[in-house]
């Protein structure tokens, strides 16, 4: 049956946790156990069919002990004059011992408190312009600290993800309530619900938020506000592109692609009345050259109906290999099990009309964020030019 999903995006009260994403079953995706012993917390079994994208509880947003000190790095690296500065911090950091004293401590931690260490590694890497280093390749010994490299190859093994710097981690691991919410919600709801702060600004304590941390913010809001999305995705795995159902589920795809939309067009007039430091822009671009600026929310929706790229644009695999691979795996499956209903783009009638809608609202919502994208990386002044 196909979810009610309505097109202004609430947030009810008593909300399930889990969507009718969940009807996708694969082999590697993990899924929470039924019955039996609760799973120890060393233990790594999200499921993505849950929360979507987003973290099963908020981001830590402080670490204790020696890990306070990387929490220390990573906000004065992000506020940084310029990239020689941050590397600077970096090496001594590293001449200090303290970068060795993590490096010892990473197997230690917990699932939680791991994300938590590869979000500020991810903040430094960036901060340094260093995002497009592989760690472990002996080159990059030339051009990033060896106590770094070694610390960030290790929380990136801890984590069972190589290439995490990018916006699912600087955005999704990088976001607190500001106040303590009064019951408990959804991590969507929460997110969608409740004003948000960045655990690791990316502009001095007491001045207002930078743009880069605005469009992280924003970021998040979207992925919050598309679980609709990803699980309306869900839902059409395995429909048969000639039933009824599908073409009522791709019109209410399009209704939330429209939605989101509007709500990205929303963040911009306070994206563009934000501080933009000029450094922010070389971040922004390190990023986009790696192709690690996609929200995740646009790969499930293009997972489902096969939208195509303009040549010179990073590829369907460049896109996913900064989620994790419990995600991964979910596109696959989504990949799989929605190929019957890609088959209307090559069909006639009003099926392939809706199709082609829902593949046009997608195309629109992410020129959109590129527009945003565009806002927040050009300090004079650019222009929300994509937004029609």
């Amino acid at each position: 049956m196909t979810p009610t999903v309505p097109a202004t995006l609430p947030a009810p009260p008593g909300e399930p946790s889990v969507g009718p994403a969940t009807a996708i079953s694969d082999p590697a995706v993990p899924h929470p156990a039924t019955s039996g012993p609760a799973t120890p917390e060393s233990v790594r079994a999200p499921d993505p069919g849950e929360h979507g994208f987003l973290p099963e509880r908020p981001p830590v947003r402080t670490m204790t002990g020696t890990w306070a000190r990387l929490s220390e790095l990573a906000g004065a690296a992000a506020i940084a004059p310029d990239r020689d500065t941050a590397r600077g911090l970096v090496a001594r950091a590293g001449r200090d011992g303290e970068l060795a004293a993590l490096r010892q401590r990473v197997s230690r931690l917990s699932p939680r408190n791991a994300d938590a260490a590869s979000l500020r590694v991810a903040v430094i890497a960036a901060a340094c312009g260093w995002n497009a280093l592989d760690p472990l390749a002996p080159a990059s010994l030339r051009s990033a600290d060896e106590a770094f490299l070694d610390l960030w190859s290790a929380v990136a093994h801890r984590v069972d993800h190589q290439q995490f710097v990018a916006l699912p981690t600087l955005a999704l691991l990088n976001w607190a309530p500001e106040r303590k919410p009064r019951r408990h919600l959804p991590i969507d709801q929460l997110a969608r619900t409740e004003a948000l702060v960045p655990v690791v600004r990316w502009s001095p304590q007491g001045q207002p938020l930078a743009r880069l941390d605005r469009l992280m913010l924003a970021t998040t809001r979207l992925e919050a506000h598309g679980i609709w999305l990803f699980r309306l995705a869900g839902s059409l795995a395995g429909r048969d592109p000639s039933d009824a159902s599908t073409r009522t589920a791709l019109r209410r795809l399009v209704r939330i692609q429209h939605a989101l939309r509007a709500q990205l067009r929303g963040e911009a007039a306070g994206l563009r009345a934000a501080p933009a430091p000029v450094r922010h822009c070389a971040v922004l671009a390190g990023l986009a050259a790696q192709g690690a600026l996609e929200p995740p929310v646009f790969q499930a929706a293009d997972a489902v109906l096969g939208t195509g790229r303009r040549a010179g644009d990073v590829s369907r695999h460049q896109l996913r290999r900064h989620l994790p691979a419990a995600h991964r795996a979910r596109l696959a499956a989504l990949d799989r099990h929605c190929a019957p209903v890609r088959t209307l783009a090559y069909r006639g009638g009003p099926d392939a009309a809706v199709y082609r809608e829902a593949q046009e609202s997608l195309i629109a919502l992410r020129r959109t964020y590129a527009g945003l994208v565009r806002c927040a990386a050009h300090p004079d002044g650019g222009r929300l030019s994509a937004v029609a």
